[in-house]
């Protein structure tokens, strides 16, 4: 295990709105971090939860979102996903049991009927386009760990990877190439000072720690880019 996941980070013309729109279907808080962005952290009785960074960009999406979060609703509809402030862009049909929606920034995601015990709306897993879903997955285990499953049905899983928070972390497979940068990554503490072992099992560097960020920025072997944090002195 080369990193740990350590927490989702989305891209956004105005972060403050956008993380309000989170925050308001999660049913957690948005806190302004005085720079621009926001972040959207969950309350306390849902404190296994992840916090979702939200930045300020100056481009426009322009292509569909190849990183979206699945969503486990608390009611049989997306009524409250809707007044809050969602755009429907897909009712289920005789292929889907869920909707397709869109943030008010045009970033999709779906919205799953609720199962048993369903408390509240929240995240159970992220799905992230791919060309070769098994290969993907396998590279991340390498990285985070967990066990890989579903590899010749059209996705692959990941389970059990380290510090992920959610049941799983699925690789779909899509006929496009990635072709600008992603709106939607994720971020890794590294396991190491430095990225060293990353670089050597794959990930391609970006941009090194500056006097800007004090991280490194990656990509995948598929060019999904992510942020690697070095080790806490606590870690």
């Amino acid at each position: 295990m080369l990193a740990r996941f350590k927490d989702l980070c989305l891209d956004a013309a105005d972060a403050h709105a956008l993380g309000g729109f989170w925050a308001r279907i999660l049913d957690a808080n948005v806190v302004d971090t005085g720079d621009g962005d926001t972040r959207i952290d969950p309350r306390p009785a849902r404190s296994s939860a992840e916090s979702i960074w939200v930045n300020r960009v100056p481009e426009p999406r322009t292509v569909k979102t190849r990183v979206h979060l699945d969503l486990r609703l608390a009611e049989a509809s997306p009524a409250a996903l809707l007044a809050a402030g969602a755009r429907l862009v897909r009712e289920p049909d005789s292929e889907t049991d869920w909707w397709v929606l869109a943030d008010p920034e045009g970033n999709r995601f779906c919205g799953i009927p609720p199962g048993e015990g369903a408390t509240g709306t929240g995240p159970f897993e992220m799905i992230v386009d791919s060309t070769d879903p098994a290969a993907q997955a396998a590279w991340w285990a390498g990285v985070v760990g967990g066990e890989v499953r579903d590899g010749d049905k059209g996705y692959a899983t990941l389970v059990g990877a380290a510090g992920f928070p959610w049941d799983y972390w699925i690789f779909n497979a899509v006929p496009e190439r990635k072709s600008v940068k992603n709106r939607m990554h994720w971020d890794v503490d590294l396991t190491d000072p430095e990225p060293t072992a990353l670089i050597g099992a794959g990930a391609r560097l970006l941009r090194e720690p500056d006097d800007a960020v004090s991280w490194w920025i990656l990509a995948d072997p598929e060019g999904n880019e992510f942020c690697a944090f070095p080790p806490s002195p606590t870690d």
